[in-house]
């Protein structure tokens, strides 16, 4: 009897850890077409996992949570970001030392809605002072006064995310 329970204990267990994960994530800038293409997309080549959009939330299903984890590190890794806690672990708030210029990659920018977007989210950076921010670019540059992590706070705010070195 003793172990019959054991082995019952142990197969709820392991159904447990194999249980279907769920994400949502709030805030994704997801403006148009390529966005949410580029936000479902960002799940390709991952085994058992589908992201769907809706406006500015996004649900990403998982098999489990090891395969949401590597959803939402791959959804942030396409430049975007949304709210939960999963992406709170999985994002780097950067670093508090003031810089004088940063460079931004990975972060999304297909449109001019995205540009206009990513513009007024560094430009609410206390001591920004310039910026090269542009459509379809890989890559830009903020100079003034700032920290990564407030330039990255501004861009998470808006719904993107990208490094910066």
């Amino acid at each position: 009897m003793k172990s019959t329970l054991l082995a019952l204990l142990s197969l709820c267990s392991l159904s447990l850890l194999q249980a279907e994960t769920t994400v949502t994530l709030e805030g994704v800038h997801n403006c148009c077409k390529s966005c949410a293409n580029g936000i479902t997309g960002a799940a390709k080549g991952l085994k058992d996992v589908s992201i769907t959009t809706d406006g500015e939330s996004v649900t990403i299903k998982a098999k489990n949570e090891q395969g949401a984890r590597k959803a939402v590190e791959a959804v942030m890794k396409a430049g975007y970001y949304g709210n939960n806690s999963l992406v709170a672990a999985a994002s780097s708030s950067g670093s508090d030392k003031k810089l004088t210029e940063a460079t931004v990659t990975g972060a999304h920018l297909c449109c001019g809605k995205c540009s206009k977007a990513m513009i007024a989210a560094v430009e609410s950076v206390k001591g920004v002072k310039e910026h090269s921010v542009a459509t379809k670019v890989k890559s830009f540059t903020v100079k003034g006064e700032f920290t990564a992590s407030e330039l990255l706070a501004a861009m998470n705010k808006a719904g993107f995310h990208g490094s910066i070195k």
